[in-house]
């Protein structure tokens, strides 16, 4: 379970004076379902209060709860930089699992789900007009090819975006690329913007926040040296700055001296990293949030989005417990949420049955799996001369590179006599990614369930296969087959079966 700071409101000194009510509407911070603004007292120790808070770029609309929005309180939480304070949560390129990444839909999407931080990444068209794309070409995610700067925002505007993550076998959306002035205005009320690969466009993004009224929503974030961040903070007051900082730059902190960043991005590709080591994030923790990434190995050493899903331990509960994270990066927005109010992984709903897909039986080749190369190459040595492929993508333990003809048979222990719906855990970037039948006890086999696209090979999804059992309690033998006229190219986490209405 996580500590109970992860659910406290800070109950100790706000480090902002918000000097205008009108602007911001009182001193609310609120956790995860607790209100302490009585208690919080405001100080004026931060350069955001620099500017006038009757500034229009300052103020908060004002439109969602009396002057105090969702944005209201995730900007209080940011500058609260106390032991208590409440863990954010920001959304990767916001919520790609439900529309395409840095998508208007994806922002609504991340928010909705309890984001406070939506990351967005930041890039100029060759009319200098900030638009959202990661890559520096339109390729991965549209229907166009190119760079973003080749583009006009006419042109570029005339792109659709693609599904989720994106990929060359990705269908498309009717979406098309958004400017960042509509995306802050989607943000305005509902939270924080993280502004990605932005710092080379820094002065046209800060016009759209100023233009926008959002400059308390942005968040700016680079690795550049610290005088060029400094003057660019001089020159804009009220510009909330994140650090990122590792071994490579760890001198920094100690360059900005006394006028620290709002933030700092930490990334460690191992535990032994300096910048990892509990005396150094005392000193980043003392006066600023702390940010970590989880959603792949190297960011954070192992300490992952999947390997918190099995433990949190050995992901986000390590992540603040023992590197002072107060603020998390995910690409799982709902299973972080979830952790933070119950401190629970990934677990099996009550009364099903979940079985990992490298749990298969045990007899060897012919007997319990059929796999069609020699090897395992995976290389994830789980299951000492067996040859089926087992691997691990970034804590994710699966069965992979799972080719037509081959089959696994997996033993099921039932607890309850009743009909069960069969779902699968998978992940391919392909379309299509393959297919599988299921067979109960040497039973006649189901028809063909497709494995649907994911859009990465990393990137796993549960998905429903629509074959509904009547299992008997006790041990079932379940038989998962590949047909070998199919294209098959996935991967598979587990298995599920959830009872059904009988």
């Amino acid at each position: 379970m996580p500590s109970t700071r992860l659910r406290r409101t800070a109950t100790s000194a706000l480090a902002v004076a918000l000097t205008a009510a009108a602007a911001v509407g009182g001193t609310t911070a609120v956790t995860h379902g607790t209100d302490a603004a009585s208690t919080a007292e405001t100080t004026a120790e931060t350069r955001v209060t620099t500017t006038p808070a009757s500034s229009p770029a300052l103020a908060f609309g004002g439109k969602g709860h009396g002057g105090r929005t969702d944005a209201e309180r995730a900007y209080r939480d940011l500058l609260d930089h106390d032991d208590d304070a409440k863990i954010l949560t920001a959304a990767h390129r916001g919520q790609w699992r439900d529309a395409p990444e840095n998508s208007l839909p994806a922002i609504e999407a991340a928010f909705d789900d309890g984001a406070e931080i939506v990351e967005l990444d930041v890039r100029l068209t060759s009319d200098g007009v900030p638009v959202l794309m990661h890559d520096e070409t339109v390729d991965r995610t549209t229907d166009g090819s190119g760079a973003v700067s080749s583009f006009t925002l006419a042109e570029i505007r005339e792109l659709r975006l693609k599904e989720h993550l994106g990929g060359a076998q990705t269908a498309l959306t009717d979406e098309r690329v958004p400017t960042l002035a509509e995306a802050m205005e989607v943000a305005a009320d509902r939270g924080l913007v993280n502004l990605d690969k932005g710092w080379p466009a820094r002065e046209e993004i800060w016009d759209v926040l100023a233009d926008t009224g959002t400059v308390r929503n942005g968040l700016f974030k680079s690795d550049a040296p610290v005088a060029e961040v400094e003057a660019f903070r001089e020159a804009h007051p009220g510009a909330l700055y994140l650090h990122m900082i590792s071994d490579a730059n760890l001198a920094s902190f100690d360059e900005f001296g006394d006028d620290q960043p709002v933030g700092y991005e930490v990334v460690f590709g191992t535990e032994q990293d300096a910048v990892a080591r509990a005396p150094f994030l005392e000193r980043l923790a003392g006066g600023s949030r702390v940010w970590i990434n989880s959603m792949w190995n190297g960011l954070a050493d192992h300490l992952t989005d999947e390997a918190s899903l099995i433990d949190p331990s050995r992901g986000w509960e390590s992540l603040v417990t023992t590197f002072r994270a107060s603020m998390i990066q995910t690409d799982d927005v709902v299973a972080l949420e979830r952790w933070l109010r119950t401190g629970e992984g990934d677990r099996a709903p009550r009364g099903s049955v979940r079985v990992q897909a490298e749990d298969f039986a045990p007899g060897g080749e012919g007997v319990a799996y059929h796999d069609v190369d020699a090897g395992n190459r995976g290389g994830l040595d789980m299951r000492p001369g067996e040859d089926v492929d087992i691997s691990d993508a970034d804590g994710n333990v699966r069965v992979s590179w799972l080719r037509g003809g081959e089959w696994l048979t997996y033993e099921v222990d039932v607890p309850r006599t009743g009909r069960y719906e069969l779902s699968a855990r998978v992940s391919s970037p392909y379309t299509p990614a393959g297919a599988y039948t299921v067979s109960f006890d040497g039973g006649t086999e189901s028809e063909r369930v497709a494995v649907l696209s994911t859009t990465s090979h990393n990137k796993q999804e549960l998905q429903a296969s629509g074959v509904v059992q009547r299992l008997t309690k006790g041990t079932h033998t379940v038989r998962v087959s590949l047909p070998d006229d199919a294209y098959q190219n996935w991967n598979l986490d587990y298995l599920q079966f959830d009872p059904v209405s009988r």
